[in-house]
């Protein structure tokens, strides 16, 4: 399991090593998980490592004591520029400090100019930081930025937040890494909104600790094992009924694309009959996948299938009664788009949401999430995981919240960040794809939760085949996505 650890179960964890290992190993270890991560990034011959007031900084001086010691093999240049604050450092970051001062590592108190850095190290402020970064801090983080250079981050970039992946104030500044080595276990905020940009890769040095020494954590990573028991060959003696029947419902006057991509998802992810209930006509047939039957939402006897509802619905009165008498019904749900909308304008269809016994997922991007719970985007974006579960515990439901790092939530609090996917999928239908997907896994009998994990995921690797193979991220589009996640989940079964 690829647990993600909070800042406080890291501190709950570093409190009990505390109390077993010698005061600084720790620091000693993250020490040298540095050095080798900066080794195995270096291809030049100058290093500057930046090493700020705390612990973090700590950390960056026992890499430069080790990098520039006496028995080091490396042929490089080691400069570090020391911001050492005005509290007095821990017991562990002096002898750091001395370490770093006793070996050949030269020691400046400005960023140098002219030096084409080969590798910077970022050892400015760990999880521990809670307010934005200002001053001469932030002019040091803005000019680390604009060189451009190959940064190794410690622990967590500077300025973003280890919980949330947000940068920390309204107008902070960050910085940029090539790599992120982090420390004991993984952070949520590395892998969700801005953290994936300002992460880069992520390593994870867990300094000796074995995993049965770590609590649970409360979030994962999502990752096929777990939605794995779904993926088995199928049967040869099966037959269209084994796999379950998906109805999306959607498809207002100018919006008949949408169910319709839905529907292709749901196809090509596996479901044995797709149909499409429209709210105004869409034609006689799809004559690009003529094996989906259209019908007309008004009088659609949806019967045992799973339904999909919100892909282009609008918010018509027609609207609003299909939605009514789905939520009405037994049937299981993907409740995405328009359906959102009409659900966050009336408490009482969240209400009977909430009352539901048959299974649902929601799967809305941030704005859709804000108007769900009452607040702003940019407080759902603030606290993503937060977010995700207060609306899965509302709802009743598991709760997928799209963007960068995808959330999925469960009612009982369960968090998974979703690792797949990149810049293509930010695309006109990308999200009618995914509830497609959503609505087919569901159709074939996977539980909710499986089905959003198993959905989210193949999406996601989905759009990173694509690019794989030369197509995107610019340009790519929502139709492309459903050949390429069937090619993904046939692959998985494999």
């Amino acid at each position: 399991m690829k647990s993600l650890f909070s800042i406080a179960e890291i501190r709950k964890i570093e409190h009990s090593l505390a109390e077993t290992l010698p005061p600084g190993t720790l620091m000693q270890r993250a020490g040298e998980a540095a050095a080798s991560a900066a080794r195995a990034m270096l291809s030049g011959r100058k290093i500057l490592l930046l090493a700020g007031p705390g612990n973090n900084g700590g950390d960056a001086l026992e890499a430069a004591a080790i990098l520039a010691g006496p028995d080091t093999d490396l042929d490089a240049e080691v400069t570090v520029l020391h911001r050492p604050g005005s509290a007095p450092p821990s017991p562990e970051t002096q002898k750091a400090l001395a370490r770093a001062r006793a070996s050949k590592a030269h020691f400046v108190d400005a960023l140098p100019l002219g030096r084409d850095w080969s590798l910077i190290v970022d050892g400015l402020f760990g999880i521990g930081l809670a307010r934005p970064i200002e001053g001469d801090m932030r002019a040091l983080v803005e000019a680390i930025n604009a060189l451009g250079r190959p940064v190794l981050a410690l622990d967590v970039p500077s300025g973003l937040d280890a919980d949330t992946g947000a940068v920390i104030g309204p107008d902070g500044v960050a910085i940029q890494a090539t790599r992120t080595i982090t420390f004991i276990g993984n952070k949520p905020g590395l892998h969700t909104f801005e953290g994936r940009d300002y992460a880069g890769q992520v390593q994870v040095a867990p300094l000796g600790i074995d995993p049965g020494q770590r609590p649970p954590a409360g979030a994962r990573l999502n990752e096929p094992a777990l939605f794995a028991r779904h993926l088995a060959p199928r049967r040869h003696n099966s037959h269209k009924g084994s796999f379950g029947d998906v109805a999306v419902i959607g498809g207002a006057r100018g919006m008949a694309g949408a169910p319709l991509l839905s529907a292709r998802a749901a196809l090509f992810a596996g479901a044995g009959r797709v149909f499409v209930a429209a709210i105004e006509p869409v034609g006689a047939v799809d004559f690009v996948h003529p094996e989906i039957m259209l019908r007309d939402a008004q009088d659609f006897d949806s019967g045992a299938a799973t339904l999909v509802m919100g892909p282009g619905m609008g918010d018509s009165v027609t609207a609003m009664r299909v939605l009514f008498k789905a939520l009405e019904g037994k049937a299981a749900l993907v409740l995405d788009a328009d359906a959102l909308n009409l659900i966050a304008d009336s408490p009482d269809l969240q209400g009977r949401l909430a009352q539901r016994e048959a299974p649902a997922i929601v799967t809305p991007h941030p704005l859709e999430a804000a108007r769900l719970l009452g607040v702003t985007s940019a407080v759902v974006q603030g606290d993503r995981l937060a977010a995700a579960r207060e609306l899965a515990s509302r709802l009743h439901a598991v709760v997928v919240l799209k963007g960068s790092g995808t959330v999925i939530a469960d009612a009982d609090g369960a968090v998974a960040i979703n690792p797949t996917g990149n810049a293509g999928l930010a695309t006109a239908g990308s999200g009618d794809v995914l509830a497609g997907i959503c609505g087919s896994l569901l159709a074939q009998g996977w539980e909710p939760r499986e089905a959003a994990l198993g959905a989210v995921w193949v999406h996601g690797a989905a759009a990173d085949r694509l690019v794989a193979h030369g197509s995107g991220p610019i340009g790519l589009t929502a139709g492309e996505l459903p050949a390429a996640a069937r090619a993904v989940l046939n692959a998985l079964a494999r």
